[in-house]
């Protein structure tokens, strides 16, 4: 099966992302369930078709040179929406149920992503896949097909991505109970002086802005925890362990958690919005996937 006029086949893009997979042309060949000879000449034939070496031999080995990390990114690409057309052709003739996967940040799976699935499910004969990951990760999840639709933040590559706003977020303060910021107004850098600080890893930025914040104040952080994951530092504040700075939208998700909530300063703006590839089709059950998001996020309110 060509894919392109170049002469570029199905079958050696399978078996080269196996290569890259397995690592070798011998547990390659065991997992396509052909030859290890026939697998060397697939990979030649690629390189030949695409006029690019993508891989150093040695010995009895084939290393994976740069252009083929490279390459594998568009395979991966193109076989999973591959994939994803065939698993559909085989609903729509089966009358199957259409499964729409949403990728978000796992801390969206406690309020909103549920009030999104029952509207999907009470509309449509859909199931749903949640997939969570980071919000670069959700943009790799759309851009490879694993997911439909995703949960992300503002700035997004308008060549590779269509959004729609779900609301903008500024910085609050969450305390357990009856924390003595449960008195005030706003919380500020200043008043955190003698608290234990719940915060993300130094890998995100919002990290090093709180940071910055509490030193220009003259207040040097006490960080009792670091986290990497939205949603972890709940646990840990309400459990008395410290304070944590997050914003308005996560801050929503917590509405299990006895927790206080107040804004603070100096503050951030983000701007969430649901994301989509640049030129998908959108079925009916997709189109009404959407609107339950851009719904669970105007009806939701913090606390």
């Amino acid at each position: 099966m060509e894919l392109l006029q170049s002469g570029l086949k199905f079958r050696q893009l399978q078996v080269y992302r196996e290569v890259m997979r397995t690592g070798s042309t011998r547990r390659a060949a065991a997992a396509l369930g052909i030859s290890q000879p026939a697998v060397s000449q697939h990979i030649k034939q690629l390189e030949i078709t695409l006029g690019i070496t993508l891989f150093k031999r040695s010995a009895n080995r084939i290393l994976p040179l740069q252009e083929a990390w490279e390459f594998l990114r568009n395979v991966e690409l193109a076989l999973t929406s591959l994939d994803r057309l065939e698993a559909s052709i085989s609903a729509m003739k089966n009358d199957e149920k259409q499964r729409i996967a949403i990728a978000a940040p796992s801390v969206f799976g406690f309020v909103t992503l549920p009030r999104v699935v029952a509207t999907i499910h009470s509309r449509t004969s859909s199931n749903v896949r949640s997939i969570s990951g980071s919000y670069d990760q959700i943009g790799e999840h759309i851009l490879a097909g694993r997911a439909d639709l995703g949960i992300s933040r503002l700035p997004l590559d308008p060549r590779l991505f269509e959004w729609a706003p779900l609301g903008s977020a500024r910085n609050v303060c969450i305390f357990p109970s009856g924390h003595r910021f449960s008195k005030q107004d706003r919380v500020e850098a200043r008043d955190l002086a003698g608290e234990t600080i719940v915060d993300i890893d130094p890998q995100f930025a919002a990290h090093q802005m709180n940071l910055n914040a509490l030193r220009f104040a003259g207040v040097e952080p006490d960080i009792l925890v670091e986290f990497d994951c939205n949603g972890h530092e709940a646990g840990y504040v309400s459990a008395g362990l410290g304070i944590s700075i997050t914003n308005e939208i996560i801050a929503r998700e917590y509405a299990a958690f006895d927790l206080g909530v107040k804004p603070a300063e100096p503050s951030a703006l983000y701007h969430y919005v649901a994301i989509w590839q640049k030129g998908r089709t959108f079925s009916s059950a997709l189109n009404v996937s959407l609107e339950a998001l851009v719904a669970a996020f105007s009806t939701t309110r913090p606390r």
